[in-house]
């Protein structure tokens, strides 16, 4: 058999990557350049992920109100889209919740999005049994982080993402709770001419639409923040929505060519003929100047840090050119895949101070 490296399909892809001229890169050196670049970037990155549908009828409906002591959590159901309902908790710091009554103090709110295992019910404190966790214990990979929104004083709307938890299909529900749905429901949108992330984003921006209906939410003041496939979510809906102002995404930032490209990742990740179009700084840059918090381990296995660190260099030009520097930041911790939040939650407290 003759040696040749030709027969090797990730050096052929990679190289391939390395040729490929993103199209709408960021080049701008003004700002007025790159308003135009934004806006272009937007259009053509809404036609990759398949387009968003018309806005439907939200039909928000509350099924369970738990008084934690802490804080206080409602079961809520709201409509994507026809046919399709999000399942999320509301939740409230207990004072707050005692607030509403009155019709005082309105909150910043933090939109949470889990990515892959159990789904939101492991960001609110739920074990795989259904039980809740200590406080203060801040559990597996992605550590309780809608409950420590909710220990800083933030309201949170924690959102399931199609595919996880309460969102997935009966053979995956009859496989256990760490199964996900997302490898058929993320191929049929490729085959219906969408994509999961396209599908995923549309539900984040409903999830906006619901917490403005909220008495308690200041409409000013929005974060998204996201684990690995919920930081990719958080990501680019912040990236499209501009009534979020602060987004923090854990554990997803990096390259296109040096993560999803290189290293296998879940079929949802993908969205095609992106890297001829744009690379993941560039979709991070469409949110200056608005605020954005990227945190990435020092050890993670499937978003390498050294090309973590390579994005936000390419991130902070962009925000350079808005004069907005300080409006963007970056923790490299040492850890492996997992939800930290240090720095995350002193940068979004600086954002959301009077």
């Amino acid at each position: 058999m003759p040696q040749t490296n030709a027969f090797d399909t990730l050096a052929f892809t990679q190289n391939l990557a390395r040729e490929t001229r993103q199209s709408l890169g960021f080049r701008a050196r003004t700002r007025p350049e790159a308003v135009r670049w934004q806006q272009d970037l937007r259009e053509a990155l809404s036609a990759l992920l398949g387009g968003f549908p018309q806005r439907c009828a939200l039909t928000p409906r509350v099924f369970e109100k738990k008084d934690f002591g802490r804080y206080v959590r409602e079961t809520v159901i709201f409509r994507s889209r026809p046919g399709l309902d999000v399942f999320a908790y509301w939740l409230l710091p207990a004072e707050t919740a005692e607030d509403k009554e009155k019709g005082e103090r309105k909150l910043p709110c933090v939109i949470c999005l889990p990515g892959h295992g159990r789904g939101v019910d492991s960001i609110v404190g739920l074990d795989a049994k259904g039980r809740m966790r200590p406080w203060g214990a801040w559990g597996e990979y992605a550590s309780d982080f809608a409950l420590q929104c909710v220990a800083a004083g933030y309201a949170v709307l924690a959102v399931e993402q199609m595919g996880f938890g309460h969102r997935r299909d009966e053979t995956a529900v009859a496989e256990g709770p760490d199964a996900s749905s997302c490898q058929p429901a993320a191929g049929a949108a490729l085959l219906l001419g969408g994509t999961m992330a396209g599908w995923r984003v549309w539900d984040a921006m409903r999830a906006v639409d619901y917490t403005l209906t909220r008495p308690e939410a200041d409409a000013g003041r929005i974060a998204v923040m996201g684990i690995s496939g919920g930081g990719m979510t958080a990501l680019f809906t912040a990236a499209l929505d501009e009534r979020i102002r602060a987004a923090v995404v854990s554990g997803y930032c990096n390259s296109f060519r040096d993560s999803i490209l290189s290293i296998p990742h879940c079929i949802d990740n993908y969205v095609p003929g992106i890297l001829r179009v744009a690379e993941m700084a560039d979709v991070a840059g469409l949110i200056a100047p608005r605020s954005l918090f990227l945190e990435s381990g020092t050890l993670d296995p499937i978003f390498p840090i050294k090309a973590s660190r390579a994005a936000f260099r390419d991130i902070r030009k962009v925000y350079e050119v808005f004069d907005a520097l300080k409006a963007v930041g970056m923790e490299a911790f040492e850890g492996e895949h997992r939800f930290h939040g240090r720095k995350a939650f002193e940068f979004l407290g600086k954002t959301f101070s009077p």
